[in-house]
């Protein structure tokens, strides 16, 4: 399926007015070569009332939202397409509360929790690791804690930051939220998020001695002049722009419980951000919320957001 997104707000509103544009729309992102049964894998079926489709194979009701981010929604699919414009046609994105303004939503917990299954599928299934140069740091999310040195912390959140080089410039990133700075933590953490065979920088922490699969340039702080730039400077570029969305966008109130989801919705953007269209990431939310798995509100965590 060639890109087909909407440009402007108006055309939005008029091409999805109807629950009917919606799901036609849908259809074409989950099935761009046609119709594939999620149970049997037959290729024929036939279009119900119930706007669902028949499949001539194993004869079962297949909804074109069943398995996808909307799954078991009781929101209609219109208010879904503009709460997902409005998180990506906005360049900071928006707050819960903000989206429950502008939707008119009933309750704050409605627009939270759309906001949250929406991060969830921003992560695309599959996605390519990090590769070539690519620097790896950490860094803490909270308010200032006393008595505590290095990388120790009792309250604030650790993330892990994977930046890859695109000449001089920042290429793709990854962001994790990490529960410690061990070894295992860190490693695990660059296997998943960069090609075996590319080149690592770290700082001179010693959990990432050892580093099998990779190139591994270790830059130790005490071996720089005092007026150097900083070690790792696409690294940092990044976590003083993630830093400066939260503060900005959600006035800090991220909760450690949720902050993975902020974390994928930052890399989402971060990595699109030179499209060209606004509607182009709509495009791309919408076709990944039709292809990841769905989230229940249960499964999102504590529901104190």
């Amino acid at each position: 399926m060639a890109e087909d997104y909407p440009r402007t707000l108006l055309e939005l509103e008029k091409r999805f007015s109807d629950e009917a544009a919606c799901r036609t729309y849908l259809f074409g992102l989950r099935w761009p070569h046609g119709f594939t049964c999620p149970h049997c894998q037959g290729q024929k079926a036939w279009p119900m009332t119930n706007a669902r489709w028949l499949c001539a194979g194993c004869r079962r009701q297949v909804s074109v939202t069943a398995g996808t981010a909307f799954q078991d929604t009781k929101l209609p699919l219109t208010l879904w397409f503009r709460a997902m414009w409005q998180l990506t046609a906005q360049k900071n994105g928006v707050s819960a509360i903000g989206l429950q303004r502008v939707l008119g939503l009933g309750s704050y917990k409605t627009a939270w929790t759309v906001l949250h299954k929406l991060r969830r599928a921003m992560v695309r299934p599959g996605r390519d690791r990090l590769h070539g140069l690519v620097e790896v740091d950490e860094a803490y999310w909270g308010g200032e804690e006393d008595n505590v040195r290095g990388r120790e912390t009792y309250a604030k959140a650790l993330i892990a930051i994977a930046t890859e080089a695109d000449g001089a410039g920042i290429g793709r990133i990854r962001l994790r939220h990490i529960p410690n700075a061990t070894k295992a933590t860190l490693h695990s953490f660059i296997a998943d998020s960069i090609a075996p065979g590319s080149t690592v920088q770290t700082d001179g922490l010693n959990a990432y001695q050892g580093l099998a699969g990779y190139i591994h340039d270790r830059r130790v702080q005490r071996h720089q002049p005092p007026d150097a730039p900083h070690l790792l400077p696409r690294a940092h570029r990044v976590i003083s722009l993630l830093k400066r969305w939260l503060l900005g966008t959600h006035q800090g109130a991220v909760a450690a419980d949720y902050l993975q989801d902020y974390l994928d919705e930052f890399t989402f953007r971060f990595n699109r951000r030179t499209s060209a269209y606004r509607g182009k990431l709509f495009y791309r939310l919408a076709e990944q919320a039709a292809q990841v798995a769905p989230t229940t509100y249960d499964a999102l965590g504590n529901h104190n957001p």
